[in-house]
């Protein structure tokens, strides 16, 4: 993998983590200078040290700054051009999930990791990450349904 590629994965991680791109941008820039800074390169790296790090850069921002909930006015803007009303649903849905199964249905979804890189990334094994894929994907699933 890239470098270009491996920026854009870990920058949507983390702008789906914190809503704000220029802090997604701040954060992502971050995680790559603490990564070169600590192995003083980027051959031979493992994607799972930059998701490390810039998950913990994301705890950080959320001590210092809570992110604001989508509003009606944000809503309302949806039909008008802005952001899509499945867009909001999905988003609405995402919130109610717990941490852990936001973070696991980014990875595995949107930013397409394997198994192997998840478990690594969050420290746990592959069979509970499938467990654990299956019983977010359940939640967000009942999530949607709900608010259809």
């Amino acid at each position: 993998m890239d470098l270009e590629k491996t920026y854009d994965k870990i920058y949507r991680y983390v702008y789906f983590r914190v809503g704000d791109r220029m802090i997604a941008e701040d954060i992502t820039q971050e995680s790559f200078l603490r990564f070169i800074g600590k192995y003083g390169n980027f051959h031979d790296y493992e994607i799972k040290y930059l998701y490390t790090i810039a998950r913990n850069l994301c705890i950080d921002e959320y001590r210092r700054i809570k992110p604001e909930p989508i509003t009606e006015e944000i809503e309302d803007k949806a039909g008008m051009g802005g952001i899509s009303e499945e867009c909001i649903m999905v988003r609405q849905a995402l919130d109610k999930l717990s941490e852990e199964d936001r973070e696991i249905i980014l990875l595995k979804h949107v930013n397409g990791e394997n198994i192997a890189t998840i478990s690594k990334a969050l420290g746990i094994s592959r069979f509970a990450l499938y467990r654990k894929i299956k019983n977010a994907e359940d939640r967000l699933r009942n999530e949607l349904e709900v608010e259809e």
